[in-house]
């Protein structure tokens, strides 16, 4: 039997039943996007840190951090740890290290080898660009060959020698002249004797200034080597030893060789030299002089016996004409060679000689200085 309000009842039960669910499953949903929407803010917001921490990491300088104090220890003092100990993993690696320091020792082994030919052919000895100076004072020194001077082309194997008298000939040909350059140190000399001793010409100190005191004087024989050489018949050239410090006094000297010769001009067939050098232990009055100033007064004498009609020469040691004057500068003279050995290895042209200053000559007591002549003056 159904009593009265009982559906009305259960009618209301259900619909706040129905309400109160409706609004739990509106609540939830509301929930779930509010978590949602809380979860990608969140996001958003590490991810801007990680950008914000990326760009402070990147523009922060590397600090880095200190090493720990190293304290010495007694193992320490022990050398022998400065060498590696080889580690079996590293074996390989060790192995083709070596390989390829093996490889680099070859190649420099091999650079060094092309240096140390390098050096072999700049040797001053081999390399035909140097000539060997051997110094008044015992010292040796190599000298660049100037390749603007004029070479001599003389062929030293047809040098001969008899009787302490040399010659030189060019296919079969002699094409030398015998000379002794002779002045008051000789003493009194047999120019007939000289002569017949095979002798063509000589050379005749006329005169010289003092290394010490600069006065000039006629040398004490010169008159009675010129008149006999004369009437012996031979060449005759003349040689002045000069130690003249300025331009006024090499003048001086060229002027006093002129008139002294004037008397004998006609019998002049031989050039004037100019002879200049160092005086062995002891002072000279030329040893201020530079190689500039040498080579301007050798070079004032020349002209100057030039200029008076006669050849001019300047003669000195292969050290004399290398060092101590400019040669490019006297190219237009003659040379007269000192260099007492058996070939001479002055690389220059040179037209006169002296191959010794011991010689033994019949006519000459005690020694001679001789001398090869490879120009024909007399016929000039």
């Amino acid at each position: 039997m159904k009593l009265p309000g009982d559906d009305g009842r259960r009618s209301g039960s259900h619909s706040v039943f129905y309400m109160v669910l409706g609004v739990s499953a509106f609540v939830l949903v509301l929930l779930f996007t509010v978590m949602k929407d809380n979860h990608k803010e969140e996001k958003k917001r590490e991810a801007a840190q990680e950008v914000v921490k990326q760009q402070e990491t990147a523009a922060a300088p590397e600090i880095a951090e200190p090493e720990p104090e190293q304290k010495l220890r007694a193992e320490d003092l022990d050398f022998w740890d400065m060498y590696p100990v080889e580690d079996k993993n590293t074996e390989k690696t060790q192995t083709e290290k070596k390989d390829a320091e093996d490889s680099q020792d070859d190649g420099e082994q091999d650079g060094y080898a092309d240096k140390v030919e390098e050096i072999v052919q700049e040797d001053p000895s081999t390399d035909g660009k140097h000539t060997l100076i051997k110094t008044s004072d015992g010292k040796e020194e190599w000298v660049l060959i100037s390749p603007y001077l004029t070479k001599h082309t003389y062929n030293f194997k047809n040098l001969s020698e008899s009787a302490n008298l040399r010659k030189y000939t060019d296919n079969g040909k002699k094409i030398s002249y015998v000379g002794v350059d002779i002045s008051k140190h000789n003493g009194q000399v047999n120019f007939s004797s000289i002569k017949s001793a095979g002798v063509d010409y000589v050379m005749l100190r006329l005169g010289a200034r003092g290394y010490s005191t600069g006065q000039i004087s006629l040398d004490d024989n010169f008159v009675e080597n010129m008149e006999a050489a004369v009437e012996a018949g031979l060449d005759i050239g003349v040689y002045f030893y000069s130690q003249a410090v300025s331009l006024e006094e090499v003048m001086q000297e060229v002027n006093f060789v002129i008139q002294n010769l004037e008397p004998y001009r006609a019998h002049i067939t031989y050039p004037v030299a100019f002879d200049m050098e160092n005086v062995p232990n002891d002072k000279a009055r030329i040893d201020g002089l530079s190689r500039d100033d040498k080579t301007a007064i050798a070079n004032a004498f020349l002209g100057g016996i030039q200029a008076a009609g006669y050849a001019p020469m300047i003669y000195g040691n292969k050290e004399w004409l290398i060092k101590n004057v400019d040669l490019a500068k006297l190219q237009d003279y003659d040379v007269w060679l000192s260099q007492e050995q058996d070939i001479p290895d002055y690389p220059y042209q040179f037209a006169m000689w002296q191959y010794t200053t011991t010689g033994v000559l019949n006519g000459v007591s005690g020694d001679a200085s001789l001398n090869l002549c490879f120009v024909s003056y007399s016929d000039r």
